[in-house]
């Protein structure tokens, strides 16, 4: 009995030095390149924003952090295959407002909290884009124009996202009515407006260029105030219309994924919004950096679900 209560007592002491030491996997995070799910087409505003993104998170997280475009089904095809991937920090997500409003919509059956919180990382202001091609030079004449002529005003949108949700709080301030057309993403909305197929779209500061050279115009942005660089661009607010509307944009992995991990991720993650070099190709973008923590970002995705939710109803668009 002697010996066998010696050999219990070795083996006790052995798991306990074996569970005071770290599991290789997490003491190796990461060995190998990490994938970042962009669930939108290349060249896109998430993609545009989360590819300079990758080059300073791959730089502080120390392997290669690979861009993979998984687009469809309004941002859906993406966010599926993000939920459903093994949570070990190699998948990554790259996120934006989207994910509340599929859901709401029905659309989708993935929601923000499948998910762990990382970083927030930018925020986009919305800006009413209109093709060149349309007879309006600015909003008054637009709205006085859709009103003469309800619903046939074309609007180009992913319907169910962000991009549909702008101009609808428009239409609903407004007094006027559009007719909205599917498109999955920005560039292919873009390609739209630019062919004049479409008359208006929801874009954002990196247009500036095309509407400089006469391709594309601003009617209108929805900040809090005017932007420097587009001082000629009226807000919203302006206009009499109570919209203040941001894309924010952030990174999260599959639910389950562990604490040390996403504390590596997070760490790397504050680091990287901190670049200079990030700082400008945001600017480039007509986009701020929006740096918020793990915790942070978690109480703020909450928030902004319950915005979407609220507006996604006092709009029509949830499913009931």
């Amino acid at each position: 009995m002697a010996r066998l209560s010696v050999t219990m007592a070795g083996a006790a002491a052995l798991i306990g030095v074996l569970a005071a030491l770290p599991a290789p996997a997490m003491a190796q995070y990461p060995d190998r390149p990490i994938k970042m799910i962009v669930p939108w087409a290349a060249g896109g505003d998430t993609d545009n924003i989360f590819r300079p993104f990758a080059v300073e998170l791959q730089k502080h997280i120390g392997q290669p952090v690979v861009v993979a475009n998984v687009g469809g089904a309004s941002g859906t095809v993406g966010a599926r295959e993000a939920k459903n991937a093994a949570p070990d920090g190699y998948t990554v997500y790259a996120v934006h407002d989207y994910i509340h409003l599929t859901f709401y919509a029905g659309i989708s059956d993935v929601k923000y909290s499948d998910f762990e919180p990382i970083c927030l990382v930018a925020a986009t202001p919305s800006v009413l884009t209109a093709s060149a091609k349309t007879p309006w030079k600015n909003w008054q004449e637009l709205a006085a124009d859709a009103k003469k002529r309800p619903g046939e005003i074309t609007v180009g949108a992913t319907l169910g996202s962000t991009s549909h949700i702008f101009p609808a709080l428009i239409e609903k301030q407004a007094g006027v009515k559009f007719k909205f057309v599917s498109y999955d993403g920005l560039a292919p909305r873009m390609n739209a407006l630019l062919g004049g197929h479409i008359n208006l779209t929801d874009s954002n500061l990196t247009q500036k260029g095309k509407v400089e050279a006469g391709l594309l115009r601003f009617i209108a942005i929805a900040s809090e105030k005017r932007d420097p660089g587009s001082p000629d661009v009226p807000t919203l607010k302006e206009l009499g219309m109570n919209i203040v509307f941001e894309v924010v944009r952030g990174l999260v992995v599959p639910k389950g994924t562990p604490a040390p991990v996403r504390a590596k991720l997070e760490e790397a993650c504050t680091k990287a919004t901190k670049e200079p070099a990030f700082a400008q190709s945001m600017k480039v973008q007509g986009t701020r950096v929006a740096f918020l923590n793990a915790s942070d970002y978690g109480k703020f995705l909450a928030k902004i679900d319950d915005e979407n939710k609220a507006i996604m109803t006092d709009l029509g668009l949830i499913k009931k």
